[in-house]
């Protein structure tokens, strides 16, 4: 069991990149937001409770360079 804890990779211009972040459900499309995060391009939410924030695409982090995201639980 992943208690929470993912580990995400994504390519960035072609160059590998990883990181790991605790979020209660995981999905392709917060994957996708959370590895624009990483790269510098989507906005973190001040609270983690906040539902009212854009989150970046697929289209858009495609737009910025990022492909490739996967995500898996931490074991």
């Amino acid at each position: 069991m992943s208690d929470g804890l993912y580990i995400v990779e994504y390519k960035l211009h072609g160059a590998d990149r990883s990181f790991v972040i605790r979020h209660q459900r995981m999905t392709n499309e917060e994957a996708w937001h959370w590895a624009s995060c990483d790269a510098g391009v989507g906005l973190i939410p001040r609270f983690s409770g906040e539902k009212n924030f854009k989150k970046v695409s697929r289209p858009t982090a495609e737009r910025y360079g990022i492909e490739d995201v996967r995500w898996r639980p931490s074991v």
